[in-house]
């Protein structure tokens, strides 16, 4: 009899984990099919130009200054290569870009995969790599939420919420490589909670969790430098829980848990260092960062609070708050509003009943403790220091994973409490909309699983919301820029700008690519083909630079005649012999200040 009850609940055990895994696979699948939908419907921006011609071990500098080129040869540095090695990539990584080369290695790997991409760089290659990455973040979370809070069900509603989240979609579908850091981050969380447990139980810090947390953040600076942000926070956790555990007797600190804790951040720091002297000494970022320095007036002291604000709703949810209809606009932030009122305190109410049990209060703790040092960084650097990283949303990627699990593990939390509703709807209410807000709030609050359900489809309806790009919009739109091209254009056409660094030879690659796709449309409407369309970058070497305006008007004098010269983002004064400015006033275009000349 006892055998029998064993062996039933042995494979009742099993039936479960089975379906564990099913479940797992179903949120892979859904959010497999939500990073590769539309995945190279949006045009590439200037980062993700880097990406491509660093990864195929081509240079920029092949793009010829100061003199009239086709499209391409603006184009040539984004050809096959299939001379250029690893040790191209890597060489042109340290000379001309301010990242690490471990990524853009495996992106000049992952291209030799498709031999039949064609003459240049396709935008669906170079963004499946970070899209498949995006997908593994999903069981990686899973795998960090059950082992933080010894539950299945944790671990499950955190794969739910990474499969969906608008923020994970809109870092897997660049060409850059923050899905890869990410992984890097759930991994080093992972190490963190497992070390901290082990301290806090007193048990020896096993040799292969030092070693693997060593190569965990070795391998995450090597993806992207502002991962040490991420070991900052890390080591801050650690060290205020250390202090809370043993500040009355601090002898009880095991010495063998000591040794090999400073083991860890003896190995990490050696990689940053290494890092740190291989890279600085040649010039580090040739003043590719310089954007991110803060604006001098007075929206600087009040912005980054609410830049983070920005980033952390679209973790969760987001709606098209960036249609070009204004009721939309209005609608979509007033849902949103709506839903975060109920949300946050439901998500702290979460958060508070598990500090009251032992199986979920170290991590939450953890979690919490981390965040909180990660943001305080983040702020610190920005208004100490005067460089705003919450400028860029997808910095945040530094705690991202984070902020998933912990809203995973309060709603896990809260999953199977049913509570009784605070009041009954009567029938001649039904016609007030704020008694059936309140009707769904008190539901949304008694029930955990319904609760759930909610903040999932509200992070799925953000999920299309960026697929369809009424959200997470790129900051060029090339495509708009072409279209006003071609509707108004009846010449040959000059697109002119200013050069200062490879951002503006991707701002250039963007039209030059959106004109390649539209060489159809031009010929079917017997307008400009390609041929009759050139480029010119001057060489800039400070602003409204006199000698700019004086090349723009040598190249114009040189070409021949009727000529229309777009003026795009050109930081100089324009004067141009013989050259009328039209005065129509065109829509404005993210990314593309313009200004159309007819030369006659």
């Amino acid at each position: 009899m006892l055998k029998l009850q064993s062996s039933s609940k042995q494979w009742i055990n099993q039936l479960s984990q089975v379906n564990d895994w099913v479940l797992l696979s179903v949120w892979v699948i859904i959010g497999g099919l939500l990073r590769f939908t539309n995945l190279a419907a949006k045009p590439p921006w200037t980062d993700e130009f880097a990406t491509m011609v660093f990864s195929l071990g081509n240079d920029f500098r092949s793009v010829p200054l100061n003199q009239v080129i086709s499209l391409d040869t603006l184009l040539q540095p984004l050809r096959i290569n299939g001379d250029a090695g690893i040790k191209d990539v890597v060489s042109l990584l340290l000379q001309e870009d301010n990242h690490p080369p471990l990524y853009f290695v495996l992106v000049h790997l992952w291209v030799k995969l498709f031999p039949n991409m064609g003459e240049y760089a396709d935008v669906w290659v170079m963004r499946s790599l970070p899209a498949f990455l995006g997908i593994l973040s999903i069981p990686g979370v899973y795998f960090l939420g059950k082992i933080a809070f010894r539950s299945r069900l944790v671990g499950q509603i955190s794969a739910a919420l990474m499969a969906v989240s608008p923020f994970g979609i809109f870092l897997a579908q660049e060409a850059r490589h923050y899905t890869l850091a990410i992984l890097f981050v759930i991994a080093s969380l992972l190490c963190l909670i497992i070390v901290v447990r082990h301290l806090y139980e007193q048990s020896i810090i096993p040799l292969w969790l030092v070693i693997t947390w060593i190569l965990v953040n070795s391998f995450g600076l090597s993806v992207h430098y502002f991962f040490v942000l991420t070991l900052m926070a890390e080591a801050i956790t650690l060290a205020i829980l250390i202090y809370a555990k043993f500040k009355h007797n601090f002898l009880q600190f095991n010495k063998r848990n000591l040794i090999r804790v400073f083991a860890v951040i003896l190995g990490t720091s050696t990689t940053g260092l290494v890092w740190m002297f291989l890279v600085i000494p040649q010039g580090y970022g040739n003043n590719m960062i310089t954007w991110i320095h803060p604006l001098s007036h007075i929206l600087y002291a009040i912005s980054p609070p609410f830049q983070l604000l920005a980033v952390w709703v679209p973790m969760i949810s987001l709606l098209p708050v960036e249609s070009d209809s204004i009721a939309i606009v209005i609608l979509s932030g007033l849902l949103l509003l709506l839903f975060f009122i109920w949300f946050i305190p439901y998500s702290i109410r979460g958060i508070k009943k598990g500090l009251q049990f032992n199986q979920f209060r170290l991590s939450l703790l953890i979690l919490m403790t981390f965040i909180s040092g990660v943001i305080a960084l983040f702020l610190i650097i920005t208004y100490v220091i005067g460089v705003d990283l919450t400028r860029a949303a997808r910095y945040s990627f530094t705690y991202f994973p984070a902020v998933i699990v912990l809203v995973g593990a309060s709603l896990g939390i809260l999953w199977h409490e049913i509570k009784p509703e605070n009041r009954q709807l009567q029938a001649k209410e039904t016609i007030n909309p704020l008694i059936l807000l309140r009707k769904l709030y008190d539901k949304l609050n008694s029930n955990g699983q319904l609760a759930f359900y909610a903040v999932w489809f509200m992070g799925f309806i953000g999920a299309v919301t960026v697929l369809v790009n009424l959200g997470y919009q790129k900051y060029y739109r090339p495509e708009q820029f072409i279209s006003v091209i071609k509707e108004h254009s009846s010449q040959p056409v000059l697109i002119a700008t200013t050069h200062k660094s490879l951002v503006q030879i991707g701002e250039m690659m963007g039209i030059a690519l959106e004109l390649k796709e539209a060489e159809g449309v031009f010929q079917q409407n017997n307008q400009n083909e390609l041929d009759d369309i050139s480029f010119l970058l001057i060489n800039q070497t400070k602003n409204n630079d006199p000698q700019s305006t004086k090349n723009l008007q040598e190249a114009v004098n040189n070409l021949a005649k009727p000529l229309e010269v777009w003026t795009v983002n050109f930081n100089a004064e324009v004067e141009l012999n013989n050259c009328e400015i039209d005065t129509k006033k065109y829509p404005y275009i993210d990314g593309y200040g313009y200004q159309r000349y007819l030369c006659d």
